[in-house]
């Protein structure tokens, strides 16, 4: 491995994190363009889309982050556990242990006795961390941290939120729903495009969905707005 090269796990992890802060970035732009949009299709009044649009993204973002903390503190729970079972079961089951890491070995390619001498090297060195690795697919050192995820979420939503509050409210009146609507767009080419090369997938199809996605909900916001300003309410 060259210097400063990263380990498959270790990237992957990176790549899962900015993935989920470029989609928390998408939906701070979407869910909050979709706000002051529909709002301006009632009123033009500065105050009010300000107001909107940081109720949005203050909402948004503490949902985003209390969703994500919960998930991932789930998701950490389980692998504590996971870790403490296998602890007990090293504890009170060495032999059938290595048998059953030496059994994994050879599901990897090994043949039995070079899977076997690996699996006896394995647990001499680290047996807990040999079978988290190997067996469960979790590094005890780097278990999933529920504040980290939530911040994160927190974060990509607020940015992609603050777009479309700038968009809408720092404009003259007649221009801020074409500027809204632009930077909006543009926002959504780039994250899909983003998203889509981070996941190794055709960034067309993404940028598509992603464009489509943000004028269909700007366009029913907007016209809701529109229909409840004319109605007076």
């Amino acid at each position: 491995m060259h210097a400063g090269e990263a380990h498959a796990g270790a990237l992957g992890e990176r790549l899962n994190w900015l993935r989920a802060a470029v989609l928390g970035a998408n939906d701070g732009i979407v869910s909050t363009a979709g706000l002051v949009v529909g709002v301006a299709g009632a009123t033009d009044h500065r105050s009010a889309l300000l107001t909107a649009g940081l109720a949005g993204l203050l909402a948004g973002s503490m949902s985003m982050a209390a969703g994500e903390y919960v998930s991932v503190s789930t998701q950490r729970d389980s692998e504590m556990a996971a870790l403490a079972l296998e602890r007990r079961e090293l504890r009170e089951q060495p032999e059938a242990e290595l048998e059953e890491l030496t059994g994994l070995l050879q599901e990897r390619g090994m043949s039995h006795e070079v899977a076997r001498e690996a699996a006896e090297q394995l647990t001499a060195r680290d047996a807990l961390r040999a079978h988290a690795r190997v067996e469960l697919g979790i590094d005890p050192d780097e278990l999933t941290n529920p504040w980290h995820a939530a911040w994160a979420s927190f974060l990509a939503f607020t940015v992609g939120a603050l777009l479309p509050l700038l968009a809408i409210v720092l404009p003259p009146a007649h221009w801020r729903l074409p500027v809204t609507v632009v930077c909006v767009l543009a926002a959504l080419v780039l994250t899909g495009w983003t998203s889509a090369r981070l996941g190794g997938a055709r960034p067309g199809p993404a940028v598509l969905r992603n464009v489509a996605g943000g004028a269909l909900a700007m366009g029913v916001t907007y016209a809701a707005g529109t229909l409840l300003g004319a109605a007076g309410v």
